[in-house]
């Protein structure tokens, strides 16, 4: 099998306890290389653990797990050297500006040439016009999407997305979908934990669902429609949504978005 026929990730009977909670009680799923992975669970149903694991920042008490072809357990360097992780909040510098936060993480890495990669990353998450704001002055979605960028650097195989719109408002989501999309156009594997089931049905190559410690279903959209009886055919009349009456009235999200509108609010 070829380093490309190897899956990004792939974990098997994973298990995990603190205590007498049994948090993991046997995972099974795998990766695609190239593809978005998303790991749907509630609150508290074991998703960050996964994360954790696979990012050899927790010891499993049982299973076997593995990240681009490495053993988290016995390969945890080459692991490491694998995939980079984003949290559930920006773990960005608010005193510089976003091209100086680019430029300090690039370093940090030794990446040749920081100041072009930098330059490069903020025109492909739609940032070039804000490259010398200062964060403090960034929206939540412009944050997030910094913060995913810093990701990037070094281009890492595996990116893991731990809940990566928590907190944020409707378009600063729409903005981090885009964002979580451009990663997989350029050949990133994403895996993906989220509690929001549209998150889910918008961004991902396939779904899994964890619920009490293992993974009830795994497939494509398409696949998990299945599971349900044939959708009966019924007119009725159709009435907008709120996020369709949201995005009528803030505008477009893409990337010519004016961000003049944030940074007031900011200030």
């Amino acid at each position: 099998m070829t380093t490309q026929q190897v899956p990004a990730i792939q974990v098997r009977g994973l298990q995990k306890s603190y205590k007498d909670l049994e948090v993991l009680r046997g995972v099974d799923f795998e990766v695609a290389r190239g593809s978005i992975f998303a790991l749907l669970g509630s609150n508290g149903a074991g998703k960050t653990t996964v994360v954790r694991i696979l990012a050899t920042l927790l010891k499993t008490d049982g299973g076997t797990a593995s990240v681009n072809g490495f053993d988290v357990a016995s390969q945890a360097v080459q692991v490491r050297e694998s995939f980079s992780l984003t949290g559930q909040f920006a773990a960005v510098d608010e005193i510089l500006s976003g091209r100086e936060n680019l430029v300090l993480i690039a370093k940090l890495r030794r990446v040749e040439q920081p100041r072009a990669v930098a330059d490069d990353l903020l025109e492909r998450f739609a940032l070039t016009d804000a490259a010398t704001r200062k964060v403090s002055t960034y929206s939540g979605g412009m944050r997030r999407r910094l913060d995913i960028a810093m990701s990037l650097i070094g281009d890492p195989p595996v990116i893991f997305l731990d809940e990566p719109t928590t907190g944020l408002d409707p378009q600063a989501r729409i903005e981090v979908w885009q964002a979580v999309k451009t990663l997989a156009a350029h050949g990133t594997t994403v895996l993906l934990t989220t509690q929001y089931l549209e998150e889910a049905e918008q961004l991902a190559d396939r779904i899994a669902i964890l619920h009490t410690g293992r993974i009830v279903v795994n497939g494509t959209l398409a696949e998990l429609k299945q599971l349900l009886p044939p959708a009966k055919v019924e007119y009725v009349e159709k009435q907008p949504t709120l996020e369709e009456i949201f995005l009528a009235i803030v505008g477009d999200t893409g990337s010519d978005r004016t961000t003049a509108v944030t940074t007031q609010e900011q200030r």
